[in-house]
């Protein structure tokens, strides 16, 4: 029954990345297709995936309708627009047979992808804003809930805690970040990772406004380099109110009193905001004890732990806790423009010399099929968030300046429109080639640093003390050049 529940599990899977990773591309290509044809475009293939075809048809419109072996992305033939032989095979189109294309229908046609992406963005926005999209007080908030002594490096050594020595205190609320302000904890954590301030003598600086006792005050820190990813941090937890979710009988939790549904408020008066600290109060050395302040049903309890305890006494007291979850209906605009700025930050921060973020920290092909396969094992409102961002990070990238993206073709156009006459074909054809390699080369590249983030995912689990300022991924690279 357990195998039969895990294969109904990962087909499950494979259907909603299939539906909603291809299904983004599909949009994208479908964009340029319907533009095409309402604009009298000769319009040769449709093709999801690139290479040798694994099956397709021709159509009574005469399109070629194809599934390819490399689902790295997908194509829309148009010969009479663009020469992308190398990718998509040749054309038997001559793409210069009269009429010429007009200068708007060329970018018309090339920007209905990105269009269409946005447009099935929003769809999938508005259906989260009506379910809600899934929260918990521990990523809605951008509290300080726990700031670590020190901060582990790559190499194995430790260096004091950026934030302990700037000052950032528990309890101290950051709204903005160099001025950027952030509204929840992975827009905290995004928002400094892609950060490249500097200090005069070249150390790593981030400006934290942070608010505090109902006043702003600006803490000028300087963040390290960690984790295996060698992201910016500087050794804080976000701010939560721990909940008592299980007290098994024979549990300490059970002879101390604690009941489920008790919320951890303060540890010896001063508050509680992650379990961290109650995690280094229990294995404190030669510790007096401490007394727990709770709220039970509305009303406040004072429980006292003993001390010294044991060296080989459980983690949390044996019990099992939780924080407070809910859903968030965010108008659909605002999840948009959220996402279109999330995307900026991180394409600004790729090539801002003073950033310490590489293409190697991207997700490629490999790593965006992971992360929908993990989304879909928590919930379809998971699943619809995530292809919100891939379809808005999809239509960004491809809007990009670049020579094979639709955006590399407008510029083309845009370029021909200035001088008067056609950009020589041959050089077209040779910046196609040049810039087909590097984002092929660029694609295995970060698929080559995605296989290796799930295998290190799988064979270790980092402890609570080690998942300090854990960012989720930065961006996912779009698959369709």
């Amino acid at each position: 029954m357990d195998l039969f529940t895990s294969a109904l599990g990962n087909l499950w899977s494979i259907f909603l990345i299939v539906l909603f990773f291809g299904g983004s591309i599909f949009v994208h290509e479908l964009g340029h297709f319907l533009a095409a044809r309402r604009r009298g475009v000769k319009v040769e293939r449709f093709s999801i995936g690139f290479g040798p075809r694994i099956f397709g048809w021709r159509g009574k419109d005469g399109v070629e309708y194809r599934l390819s072996w490399f689902p790295l992305g997908g194509y829309v033939a148009l010969p009479q627009l663009a020469d992308m032989g190398e990718i998509e095979g040749r054309s038997e189109t001559d793409a210069g047979v009269p009429p010429p294309l007009s200068y708007s229908t060329k970018m018309i046609v090339f920007g209905a992808g990105a269009f269409c992406n946005i447009l099935f963005a929003f769809a999938l926005a508005c259906i989260l804003s009506l379910i809600g999209e899934p929260t918990s007080e521990d990523l809605s908030t951008t509290r300080i809930g726990y700031v670590t002594a020190t901060l582990a490096l790559e190499d194995g050594g430790t260096v004091p805690s950026p934030a302990l020595e700037a000052g950032l205190r528990i309890g101290d609320y950051v709204r903005a970040i160099d001025g950027q302000p952030v509204a929840d904890w992975p827009e905290l954590l995004q928002t400094l990772v892609t950060s490249s301030g500097r200090a005069e003598d070249g150390r790593r600086r981030a400006v934290f406004t942070i608010e505090r006792d109902g006043q702003l005050i600006d803490l000028t820190i300087y963040p390290r380099l960690s984790g295996d990813e060698r992201v910016r941090r500087i050794g804080v937890l976000s701010g939560y109110t721990a909940i008592v979710a299980a007290v098994p009988e024979e549990s300490e939790a059970a002879s101390l009193g604690l009941r489920v549904g008790d919320r951890l408020l303060t540890l010896n008066g001063t508050p509680l905001l992650n379990l961290v600290t109650l995690h280094d109060a229990l294995q404190a050395a030669n510790s007096p004890g401490f007394t727990l302040g709770l709220e039970r049903d509305g009303q406040p309890v004072a429980i006292t732990v003993p001390g010294p305890r044991p060296a080989d006494a459980r983690g949390l007291l044996g019990a099992g806790f939780r924080t407070r979850v809910g859903l968030l209906h965010k108008n659909p605009f605002t999840q948009i423009a959220n996402h279109i700025s999330s995307t900026i930050r991180v394409l600004w921060s790729l090539i801002h010399p003073n950033s310490d973020i590489n293409v190697s920290k991207l997700s490629g092909p490999v790593g965006i099929g992971k992360i929908f396969w993990d989304a879909s094992e928590a919930g379809i409102r998971y699943v619809l968030w995530i292809a919100v961002l891939v379809n808005v990070n999809l239509a960004i990238f491809n809007l990009l300046p670049i020579p094979v993206l639709d955006g590399g073709h407008m510029l083309f156009a845009t370029i021909a429109k200035l001088r008067g006459r056609a950009i020589p074909p041959n050089f077209v054809a040779s910046a196609q080639s040049v810039f087909i390699a590097l984002l092929f080369g660029m694609i295995i590249y970060v698929s080559f640093f995605d296989v290796r983030r799930i295998f290190r995912d799988t064979r270790t689990e980092p402890p609570a003390r080690e998942a300090v300022e854990k960012s989720p991924a930065t961006e996912p690279t779009p698959a369709k050049p």
